[in-house]
Order: C-alpha cells, then sequence, then structure tokens
C-alpha cells in the first residue's frame, strides 16, 4: 500500500523563547512525529520561528549599533539563520528519538526560499511587528533606509510585510527526498521571502505567514493531509468565553461563514483556517487537521482536534 503524506506544521509552542528552552521543547515535537513515522507516514515538517527570528534580528542590529564595520543583518538573512538552527535542534531531537524506537531515516532541514509578487498589496500595508522598542531617532534612521514603524506605548517597532506565498523554489528537492522516504524539515517560519529578477532570487523584507507556506507545500506536494499542530486541543467558536464552542468537524463552507462571523482570533487561528480550507478544496480526498501538539497520533486517528473538509 503507497505511504501517504502528511505536512506537520509546528507552531511556536513546540520551541519555546530561548536556546536552552528550545532544545527542551522540541523533544515533544520529536515524539508526536516519531509516533506518525512509526504509523508508516511519509512527513514532511514545517515551523514557527516567529521569536527566534526577531531574537536574531535584534541580536544583529545591536552588534552593528556596537561597531559600525559591521552592517545590519537583512530579515531574508535572519530568515535562513532561523530555519538553520531550528532545523539543526529538531533533526537532532528527531534522529535521536527515532533511533531509540529502532528506525534508522535521514532527517534534512532544506533552507528554504518562497516567492512572493513585487506587487502584492502586503508591501504598501506591512502589519508584522518584529525587533526590539526603538527611540524616535532610531525610528526616524529606519524611515530613512526606506523601512515602516509603529508608535506604540514606550517607543516605536519596525514593522514588515507578509506577502502571500506563490512558489518554492526548492520543491524538487524536497519532492525528491519525500520520494526516498526520508523526513524532511522545510519552509522554516514560511520560508524565506525572495523576489525573482531575471536569474537572481532577492530577499525581500518581510515574513511569510508560516501557514499560508505551509499550505503552499503541501499543495505542491500533492500531501494527503496538513496537521496543524497547536497549543490548543480543537477549533472552537467564541474562543476564550463561557460560551465556547469546541469544534470535532468543519466544513470548508462553514469555516468560510465562521470566518466572516469573526470567531477565530488574528493571528493564532485565523491563518491556520484559512490554509486548512485552501487545501481541502483545491482536490478531492485531501483533509487538514487542527490539534494540539501532545495528540498528533490521536488527530490523525479522528479520536482528537477538529478535522476539516471540503
Amino acid at each position: 500500500m503507497k505511504k501517504k503524506t502528511i505536512v506537520v506544521a509546528l507552531g511556536r509552542n513546540a520551541f519555546g523563547t530561548s536556546f536552552p528552552e528550545q532544545k527542551k521543547s522540541i523533544i515533544n515535537a520529536a515524539y508526536a512525529i516519531a509516533d506518525l513515522v512509526e504509523d508508516k507516514y511519509k512527513v514532511v515538517i514545517t515551523h514557527s520561528n516567529g521569536p527566534q527570528i526577531g531574537m536574531l534580528h535584534r541580536a544583529m542590529t545591536e552588534f552593528y549599533r556596537s561597531d559600525n564595520a559591521f552592517t545590519v543583518a537583512p530579515m531574508s538573512v535572519c530568515g535562513a539563520l532561523s530555519q538553520g538552527y531550528i532545523g539543526y535542534d529538531l533533526q537532532n531531537a528527531l534522529r535521536t528519538v527515532l533511533l531509540d524506537r529502532g528506525i534508522f531515516k535521514p532527517v534534512s532541514t532544506i533552507i528554504t526560499q518562497v516567492r512572493v509578487d513585487t506587487f502584492d498589496p502586503a508591501f504598501q500595508h506591512p502589519t508584522k511587528v518584529i525587533g526590539r522598542l526603538m527611540t524616535k531617532e532610531e525610528a526616524d534612521e529606519e524611515i530613512l533606509k526606506g523601512n515602516y514603524v509603529s508608535e506604540e506605548s514606550g517607543g516605536y517597532r519596525r514593522i514588515v510585510a507578509t506577502p502571500k506565498p506563490i512558489d518554492i523554489y526548492e520543491i524538487d528537492a524536497i519532492k525528491a527526498l519525500v520520494e526516498a522516504d526520508q523526513l524532511v524539515i522545510a519552509c522554516g517560519g514560511g520560508g524565506i521571502p525572495v523576489l525573482e529578477q531575471g536569474t537572481t532570487l532577492r530577499g525581500a523584507s518581510a515574513i511569510i505567514e508560516k501557514d499560508l507556506a505551509s499550505e503552499k507545500l503541501a499543495d505542491m506536494l500533492n500531501a494527503d493531509i496538513l496537521l496543524f499542530l497547536t497549543g490548543v486541543k480543537k477549533v472552537a467558536l467564541n474562543y476564550g468565553t463561557e460560551n465556547e464552542q469546541p469544534l470535532d468537524s468543519l466544513t470548508a463552507a462553514d469555516a468560510k461563514k465562521y470566518i466572516e462571523e469573526g470567531h477565530f482570533p488574528i493571528p493564532s487561528m485565523l491563518p491556520k483556517i484559512e490554509a486548512s480550507v485552501d487545501f481541502v478544496t483545491k482536490k478531492e480526498g485531501r483533509k487538514a487537521i487542527i490539534g494540539h501538539l501532545n495528540n498528533a497520533r490521536q488527530c490523525v486517528l479522528g479520536l482528537s482536534g477538529t478535522v476539516i473538509t471540503p
């Protein structure tokens, strides 16, 4: 029987916010993924990098401020750095857990570039806040560079665009590894947003919504299941209120209705619902699941989580 392919999208709860916390937290993710490997799925992993890319950008900015002989690292470089070091921790944790279960399976991290459109309206209306608080003088410097800033309590923060993913440049390499039944970590943090200029790829000052990139990857791989592993057990209506209503299942039509009614929090749940709807409606036989990291196997078996169908 042909193995089914599952794209597992890990949320920020799988990593923590510091190097030691990440190394400790990532073990839970490794156990969850190892369960799916044991159950004979071909597994591709994507992941969040929210705290990590902010930390790297801030560290490189402070490095520049301490010594002007160096330059500030662009957002695309920070994205690549975050993919590398998160992948390093994750692939080593997976290797250990799998070997402890008697499973030898290579694990590879692919530094992934994702094409975005130069004319995406998101570039004119950036929304993603990154980095530390800045003074007025520092904010003015950023504006002179052509960057966007927003004022908030205590200072200013840089904001960047969140364009939609159009294409994944390393997709053929990812497919080859998946077809060889190897574990692949790709599109970390939504992938590195790049603009195509002739034969050159230029990093964009942006962050791609990781859930939309996970859907793009799952679609291009023609995966059977898109699994979002989060910090909640199920999708819920009226989340966080006394009228909270957990959902075992959700059709694409109902999901669209609930989106219009404003049921899903931004930015935590809404992108996952939108990505799930896009994925299941593009081809028959697909399903998306949103559930808790600790219940990955149960989610796939239909014993936990919320299943989204066409």
